[in-house]
């Protein structure tokens, strides 16, 4: 067992009440946590992380929503599909096909997205392909990525390492990842929580370690950023105007959104209707400072609702 694995500390509960449902969709199974009967939400998680993240928020949201967790392609217990040359497989556009069939099979026509980082990118083009679809979406510690390549600078691509290095060829990130996912793993995800891993229940990180020790999980992870390198920026490129759905952008003080990016400017760019601000923490929000993400987003997702009437 890691030694960060053997520090954590449980949570005293984990998804309390949740069902654990695999859905069979069009192009590969979906794993997803779902609980709740009121209005749909969807939460999609980031890298290198699964549904698991969502443990701190979820159960709090399900009182008021029906919660839907699933895993994104390419991650966790969902489907890894086979890599092409153009990396659609793996394209936030197919990734958004797997929720709105999930969503679709569950009789929801509209939905809520919350979202962090890789999750928030899929809810970026949900937002963008389908309007009709989403009420009101919100992102965690992310701005938009094709303004993020085109500004990023030295000191942004230091912190954002692997945002360049996942996109070299296979298998060279995955070789050396694979060597050692655990560490690989613990050393993301201590870097971009500030170095700090205390924040990180034990029954999610180990469903964190577990997923990504499968070579498919890595491979399918190193595609997702390959494709937000090129298909995804040719899909935002050919968006011809500015995202509809209400947007609230939330990021952490003591994150690298914060430090190298007007976030909100930046977001303002692709969509019409802006509001956010920074909460307590770094990067990984709703495990660091689940109180301010629930309150932000009880508040957002409350208006949502009434303003759908």
């Amino acid at each position: 067992m890691h030694p960060a694995l053997a520090a954590a500390k449980p949570a005293e509960t984990f998804f309390e009440g949740f069902e654990e449902r695999i859905f069979d969709g069009p192009e590969g199974p979906v794993f997803y946590r779902i609980k709740g009967d009121g209005p749909p939400l969807v939460l999609l998680h980031g890298y290198p992380q699964t549904s698991a993240m969502w443990h701190r928020v979820a159960p709090t949201l399900a009182e008021t929503y029906q919660v839907i967790c699933p895993d994104l392609r390419g991650y966790g217990r969902s489907h890894k599909p086979p890599t092409v040359d153009d990396h659609a497989t793996y394209s936030k556009r197919a990734m958004a096909g797997d929720v709105m069939a999930l969503m679709a099979s569950l009789g929801h026509t509209r939905f809520l997205i919350g979202s962090h980082d890789r999750g928030g990118r899929v809810a970026h083009r949900l937002a963008a392909d389908h309007p009709e679809k989403v009420i009101a979406w919100s992102v965690l510690d992310i701005a938009p990525t094709r303004e993020m390549y085109r500004d990023a600078d030295s000191s942004f691509a230091h912190a954002y390492w692997h945002w360049f290095w996942l996109t070299l060829d296979a298998p060279f990130p995955e070789t050396l990842i694979g060597a050692d996912s655990d560490f690989y793993v613990i050393k993301k995800c201590g870097a971009m929580g500030n170095n700090s891993m205390d924040h990180f229940a034990a029954q999610a990180l180990e469903e964190y370690l577990t997923c990504f020790r499968d070579p498919a999980a890595i491979h399918g992870a190193c595609e997702d950023y390959r494709a937000a390198a090129t298909i995804d920026i040719a899909h935002d490129d050919a968006e011809t105007g500015k995202v509809t759905v209400p947007l609230l952008a939330l990021w952490g003080a003591d994150g690298v959104i914060e430090a190298h990016f007007d976030c909100l400017a930046l977001w303002r760019e692709r969509v019409e209707q802006v509001d956010g601000h920074t909460l307590p923490g770094g990067h990984y929000l709703a495990e660091q400072s689940p109180d301010d993400v629930l309150a932000a987003w009880q508040l957002f997702f409350a208006q949502a609702m009434k303003d759908e009437g």
